[in-house]
């Protein structure tokens, strides 16, 4: 029998799987076969889906593979689900929500739970994805547990992110402040049949005009009409202010929608293929800022697996484990103890 890495390359669902189930569980031999598949990925567009517990990000998603199937494309979702801090189990609702989706040959739904894990993702999402895209999905969505202001990680791990919100949140701006908004490439608002709606899409305008920066109060670094990026910015209010993105970075689409009554995805698709149209040199640089921001948090996994095994546990003490009850006693502080391991492990 072939191996699980040809295999997957092949386009063998059935080892893909096996292989995805080995690096979530981090089997003995996953991770050389994730190495080895690893350079064959590259082509899957890869898209986030981020937001708020309740905005429906399930239905969205379930709707927008739909509308990906419609035109004959193969998806697959990889649905994140939070674990319970008793069991360490998950109920994996995201799946079931998608089941009519179930006994399509074009479509894959991969559940990953947690397991603790900050941030919105699972451990193993990345590989989950690597996978996914050597085995030949062209479109992957990454659909987060409810995710908070600081819980951005997808952005890290997709090419483009939907951040979804919905109205009768109770302030639809606070749930999107700072990380959730900054990170957004498509803005839905959906449920957007309900009463509120309206006030959601007002509200996030203002909020996208803010995220300019203004220097003071009122006032926004803009450009006119015939300016443009080297041009010097002019200050201008609020209201004949043309949005400077922030970094240059074009402001994120905001579309109102309603999953359950289908209206607005096709608006969501075709923004998601206008991302998917852009240069490959701005997809090549998001690819570097993500490699960059994988590198680091690998880095600092690897080394708190390193400090917690050298520290071992009250029945089986590691070789750190004098030096934790020295900083306990205040006769070490904890700051040159890491620096310690970190010199011992150079």
């Amino acid at each position: 029998m072939k191996d699980p890495v040809a295999k997957t390359l092949a386009g063998d669902l059935g080892a893909a799987a096996a292989l995805m189930r080995a690096l979530d569980d981090d089997l003995p031999g996953a991770r050389a076969a994730l190495r080895a598949i690893y350079p064959h990925g590259g082509r899957a567009f890869v898209v986030g889906v981020t937001g708020a517990p309740g905005v429906g990000k399930s239905t969205l998603v379930d709707a927008l593979v739909g509308a990906a199937r419609a035109r004959g494309e193969r998806v697959a979702v990889v649905a994140v689900d939070p674990s319970s801090p008793f069991s360490g189990g998950a109920l994996l609702g995201d799946r079931v929500r998608m089941q009519r989706h179930a006994l399509d040959d074009g479509v894959f739904i991969r559940s990953l739970a947690t397991r603790g894990q900050q941030g919105g993702l699972s451990r193993s999402t990345t590989a989950t994805v690597a996978v996914l895209d050597a085995v030949g999905f062209p479109l992957v969505f990454v659909e987060t547990v409810g995710a908070g202001q600081a819980e951005i990680d997808v952005a890290d791990a997709t090419d483009a992110v939907i951040v979804v919100t919905a109205p009768g949140l109770g302030d639809e701006v606070q749930a999107l402040k700072a990380g959730l908004l900054e990170i957004a490439d498509v803005l839905v608002v959906n449920k957007g049949d309900r009463d509120g709606a309206d006030r959601a899409i007002a509200d996030l305008t203002t909020m996208l005009a803010l995220a300019a920066f203004p220097s003071r109060p009122g006032e926004l670094q803009t450009w006119g009409p015939s300016e443009g990026p080297q041009s010097p910015p002019r200050r201008t209010t609020l209201g004949e202010a043309q949005l400077r993105p922030r970094e240059r970075r074009t402001p994120p689409a905001l579309i109102r929608a309603s999953a359950t009554a289908g209206t607005g995805v096709g608006d969501i698709m075709a923004a998601l293929d206008a991302l998917r149209a852009a240069p490959a040199a701005e997809r090549e640089a998001r690819r570097r800022r993500q490699a960059v921001r994988q590198i680091t948090a690998l880095v600092g996994e690897q080394a708190r697996a390193t400090a917690r095994a050298a520290i071992g546990t009250e029945d089986a003490p590691g070789p750190l484990a004098a030096t934790v009850n020295q900083v306990a006693a205040r006769k070490l502080d904890p700051w040159s103890a890491a620096e310690a391991l970190t010199t011992a492990n150079r």
